[in-house]
């Protein structure tokens, strides 16, 4: 019997709102669609949560037994500034400030997200397709769309039609807007709207004369619109119908929803049958945004240079800690938040290396541990109750418990039968390590450590020697910042303490 049919997974599915058991499109098998990143700018908290998010999906499937084809985009051409179809693309933009080639930028930025994702032990996708990679098939299912009478093209731009679609489907089906609502709303078009209707969106666009990335087209020379790549290639790769897209909250709508659109629109049928949302992260209770001066970067967090930050914490203290809230919650950042977790982190990680070192005698107990199984079974039960990562991290400090009982002695390993102790091994490095992907921090250091305070010695005795005091003092009080205390001696031999 496989993993997953003895622990069954239950999700809550967006389309529908409800909690539900998961089946899949074809047995043994999970096909997953994520939304990759827009790969302008660096790679911040907000995405690294979303991915880690699916990270985790992933892993777990894998780790019940099931064959795993997850598919994340890059999205490197055709997303607006503007959701409404208005503004530059932001790659575009990006290469006309830098004066860059937009792939020079593609490039630059596709590999610093690659880097975090390394940083934060977050595995590869198995297929990773480009938006340029697509032009071809967006512009077929585009065609597609116009044959069917639900898209139009005006001025060598094409636009869904989404009254003509909602006649016999359901525009707002995943994210619960009313399309009544979404036509009274907002700004109404005016004699330069282009659209049929203010929710129409695009699905190709004219390039303006000063527009970089361009392609030839039946409608002239543009570029694609942001929603329709991920259309194409989750159905490229994954069939018409597969099951699970995933993806942050802030995409249901318009993205997913119009993703919905195009795909039923286009093969008469539901692109997944499964919607997953990561929510947002907040900062002491506020939303984290670049406006209100509480948004950081990942090097940010692990260096400390932040004025919010106290200090700079590892990678895997950071995953723990946002694995510490269910992934459909929000997450809020707080130095004592941060604090608390890189101890939680410490504890379990600590029980990971002994019980990795440790092994059964022989000769014990003839049946197995009730309290063990107990915990080997709520530990599963938790993570197959929709990834519920907070809970299993609960039942894994139980365990970590009883690992310190054992090293101690005061839960003798001869009490327990083999079989019983191996289940309880294997269950706490597979659900650490496989599933929840936390690995040993990398410790400093210190001879390292020892040669750089060194260095910065010899140079502050060359500056006291130069007269110039106004660096051997910055030198000082530098290093003192970073908890290095530095003592001036006889003969101007220097000595140092570390904090």
């Amino acid at each position: 019997m496989e993993l997953y049919d003895k622990y069954p997974v239950h999700l809550s599915n967006s389309l529908g709102g409800k909690k539900e058991l998961f089946t899949p499109v074809n047995p043994g098998h999970v096909g997953m669609y994520v939304c990759g990143p827009t790969v302008y700018n660096d790679v911040h908290l907000g995405n690294v949560r979303t991915f880690l998010t699916f990270d985790i999906v992933s892993r777990y499937f894998r780790h019940l037994g099931y064959k795993v084809r997850y598919v994340r985009n890059i999205t490197d051409v055709g997303h607006l500034e503007n959701d409404a179809d208005e503004g530059e693309d932001k790659i575009s933009k990006k290469a006309r400030l830098e004066q860059l080639e937009p792939m020079e930028v593609v490039k630059h930025y596709t590999e610093g997200f690659h880097e975090v994702s390394r940083q934060f032990n977050i595995l590869p996708p198995s297929i990773e397709p480009s938006a340029t990679g697509h032009i071809v098939e967006q512009i077929q299912i585009t065609q597609k769309l116009i044959d069917l009478g639900l898209a139009y093209e005006v001025n060598g731009s094409v636009y869904f039609d989404v009254l003509a679609y909602d006649k016999n489907n359901h525009y707002g089906i995943l994210s619960g807007r009313v399309i009544e609502d979404l036509m009274e709303s907002g700004r109404k078009l005016d004699s330069q709207d282009e659209k049929r209707n203010k929710i129409d969106f695009a699905l190709w666009k004219r390039a303006s004369p000063y527009h970089i990335m361009r392609w030839p087209s039946p409608w002239g020379e543009g570029f694609p619109g942001w929603h329709i790549e991920c259309t194409v290639m989750s159905t490229k790769y994954l069939g018409e119908t597969f099951d699970i897209h995933g993806g942050g909250m802030d995409l249901k709508f318009p993205h997913h929803e119009c993703e919905i659109a195009q795909a039923v629109g286009a093969h008469g049928k539901a692109p997944a049958n499964y919607w997953l949302h990561s929510n947002m992260l907040t900062v002491n209770g506020q939303k984290m945004s670049k406006s209100l001066g509480n948004s950081f970067l990942p090097r940010q967090l692990f260096t400390g240079d932040h004025p919010m930050l106290e200090r700079g914490y590892g990678p895997m203290t950071v995953r723990f800690f946002m694995l510490q809230s269910h992934y459909s919650s929000t997450l809020d950042f707080s130095n004592e938040a941060l604090n608390a977790a890189e101890k939680g982190f410490k504890k379990l990680s600590n029980a990971l290396g002994i019980i990795k070192k440790m092994n059964h005698p022989g000769g014990g107990a003839a049946t197995s541990n009730s309290e063990l199984d107990k915990l080997i079974a709520d530990c599963y039960a938790n993570m197959s109750d929709d990834f519920n990562t907070a809970k299993a991290l609960a039942v894994l400090f139980e365990m970590a418990s009883r690992i310190n009982d054992m090293k101690s002695g005061n839960l003798s390993l001869k009490s327990l039968s083999e079989e019983s102790f191996q289940d309880f091994k294997k269950t706490y490095t597979g659900v650490m390590e496989d599933v929840l992907g936390l690995r040993e921090e990398q410790e400093h250091d210190h001879e390292l450590l020892k040669g750089v305070i060194h260095v910065l010695i010899d140079l502050r005795k060359k500056a006291r020697e130069d007269r110039n005091y106004a660096l051997s003092d910055r030198i000082r009080d530098d290093l003192k910042k970073l908890g290095v205390q530095l003592m001036d001696g006889k003969d101007g031999e220097m000595g140092y303490t570390l904090e």
